[in-house]
């Protein structure tokens, strides 16, 4: 498949994984961090990616974390791409990748002006994600992104509904969803499945 690609982010449930398996996106994300209500310790994280089938790749979200406690995760299995973010910068990325050199690295950034883009397009990050910030399931101005000059994840108030919407106007790689595919902030295997066939469609 070569079009836009989907990450349902923040499984926190078996139930989650199981969900993810009948739906098929391409990736699935886990929350290392503490303050997030979606947040896993690294026990649970493990039980839901072998929960998980092989061909959903998982991706392990960070806030300044240790390059150590990414490292451990990456080398028992549990995660395959770094989604950092806090005020990681270029030194960082260089230490992470130096320890991890096959390590998919991304870096989220938040955009609220059209000069945040220009840290985004500038980042040493494999891939850039642009997103709203915070997990409010808001989502940008749309139009700061139309000639966004390399390839990017988009995340931030994205739902089924607005999938479509989204991949033709700006052409992500990847969408990623999160509280889009909760009902009452639990995973929703309906919407889970909606948001998939609606990016597989676009």
């Amino acid at each position: 498949m070569n079009g836009t690609k989907i990450k349902i982010c923040g499984l926190f449930r078996r139930e989650d994984a199981e969900a993810v398996n009948r739906a098929l996106p391409d990736y699935a994300g886990f929350v290392f961090y503490e303050k997030s209500c979606r947040n896993v310790t690294p026990e649970l994280a493990r039980v839901l990616r072998t929960t998980l089938r092989p061909a959903v790749r998982t991706v392990g979200v960070f806030v300044n974390a240790s390059v150590e406690r990414i490292a451990r995760l990456y080398q028992e299995g549990i995660i395959g791409i770094a989604q950092l973010h806090g005020d990681e910068d270029a030194a960082y990325i260089a230490t992470l990748r130096a320890m991890l050199p096959a390590v998919e690295i991304w870096k989220a950034y938040k955009i609220h002006v059209p000069e945040e883009l220009a840290a985004a397009a500038a980042s040493t990050a494999d891939k850039v994600l642009l997103d709203s910030g915070g997990g409010t399931g808001a989502r940008f101005d749309w139009s700061l992104a139309e000639r966004f000059p390399r390839s990017f994840i988009l995340a931030g108030g994205l739902t089924p509904e607005t999938i479509p919407e989204a991949i033709a106007r700006l052409h992500p790689f990847a969408v990623d969803l999160s509280s889009g595919v909760e009902t009452d902030r639990v995973k929703d295997e309906a919407k889970i499945k909606a948001a998939v066939a609606a990016a597989r469609r676009s």
